[in-house]
């Protein structure tokens, strides 16, 4: 395995994250994570050395912390596991954050977080929930003061400048986010965190699952060599110097010895490479432009019907073949994560047509993404 050097520890350029654990019913029909298989595949990624894992307290129907706890109660290994989760209480009191902090150390039997992130925060909602007087960032720096939390840290879906700013308040020491070949949004924001000392943790490498459109065969017509395109997303990846830790979420042995023998033995991609991948990923972008450009002059909806995002979850699966990552976003429409209501909401009043520069036929298309998510 790879290391990179952080603050005072090394820690593996793959990192394990517990989003995706094998799932099971319980007795009561109720869904759990498979613990005879889950457990061992995460002991068996400690052995390889991989051993930053990544967590939060509603993965896997809110059980991957649990099975964590697990797995680290079970780990008989010298090395030191690196532990990260999250608090979802991004707008709840003060006593609320402690209460679910001191709920995960419980849940997976730790005595400290290695990294512990403010979950998904928006510049605004840091402004104006965490970063104020009894606000969560002061909870925070005391949970770290009694050493309870190592380094703080925040997770991120927003626009990349916003990553600048938070990264400019001097609180944080590590950014969990988006980033792939498919979606380089956060680039210009990932190296100005960077540069200002942060830690930095992508998710999503793949753009959420195995990439169709972005076969080992386009590879080999670039003159690129690889395995198959997991491995090119995460040479891809690799090849940003800015990036410390490749998290990637695995469900099985098999995807795990699969990305850490590509890891072991990463080559990142030249400049050259690189140029000829974005160049593909601009031209597929193009052809996805031609279906909508995120422009948002549709918005707003009279019906709260949240339009450029469904679009571009569609974009996402047409153009470059990512089913369940997009289903995954779609059906997070309307609970809490993204505002708005999905395309079923859609009382056909036309109005967003009258908007919009491509001309699109909105209407016909939300249709067809209902039925597409259904």
């Amino acid at each position: 395995m790879k290391y990179v050097s952080f603050k005072d520890v090394k820690l593996p350029l793959l990192g394990f994250g517990a989003m995706r654990l094998p799932m099971k019913e319980d007795a009561g029909g109720k869904r759990i994570v498979d613990y005879d298989l889950a457990v061992p595949m995460m002991l068996r990624a400690f052995e390889l050395g991989v051993n930053y894992i990544d967590t939060a307290p509603f993965y896997c129907d809110s059980d991957s912390e649990t099975a964590v706890g697990m797995a680290l109660k079970s780990w008989k290994g010298e090395a030191p596991i690196y532990l990260s989760t999250k608090n979802p209480s991004g707008d709840g009191s003060a006593a609320q954050w402690r209460k679910l902090l001191e709920g995960s150390l419980k849940k997976m039997g730790r005595g400290h977080i290695d990294f512990y992130h403010m979950w998904g925060i928006s510049l605004d909602r840091f402004r104006k929930n965490i970063d104020v007087k009894g606000g969560h960032i002061h909870s925070a720096l005391r949970a770290r003061d009694e050493g309870l939390i190592k380094h703080i840290s925040f997770s991120f879906h927003g626009p990349s400048d916003d990553i600048k700013k938070l990264a400019d308040t001097g609180h944080f020491e590590s950014i969990l986010c988006q980033y792939s070949a498919i979606d380089r949004s956060n680039e210009e924001g990932i190296a100005y965190a960077k540069q200002k000392g942060l830690g930095i943790v992508v998710m999503g490498p793949l753009g959420g699952g195995r990439i169709s459109g972005f076969p080992k065969e386009t590879a080999e017509k670039l003159g690129i060599k690889a395995a198959a395109s997991a491995e090119l997303g995460l040479r891809f990846v690799a090849s940003n110097p800015n990036i410390d830790i490749i998290l990637s979420g695995m469900s099985s042995e098999s995807q795990l010895l699969e990305n850490a023998e590509y890891v072991s033995r990463l080559a990142p991609l030249s400049n050259g490479e690189r140029d000829a991948i974005i160049k593909m990923m601009e031209e597929n972008k193009r052809l996805a432009d031609l279906y909508c450009t995120g422009c948002n002059y549709c918005m707003p909806c009279p019906q709260s019907v949240e339009i450029p995002y469904i679009f571009e979850q569609v974009n996402l699966r047409k153009i470059y073949g990512v089913k369940e990552h997009t289903k995954t976003n779609y059906d997070n429409i309307g609970t809490g994560w993204i505002q708005g209501k999905d395309a079923s909401a859609c009382a056909e009043c036309g109005e967003c047509e009258t908007k919009c520069p491509q001309k699109i036929e909105i209407v016909k298309q939300l249709k067809e993404a209902a039925e597409l998510f259904k």
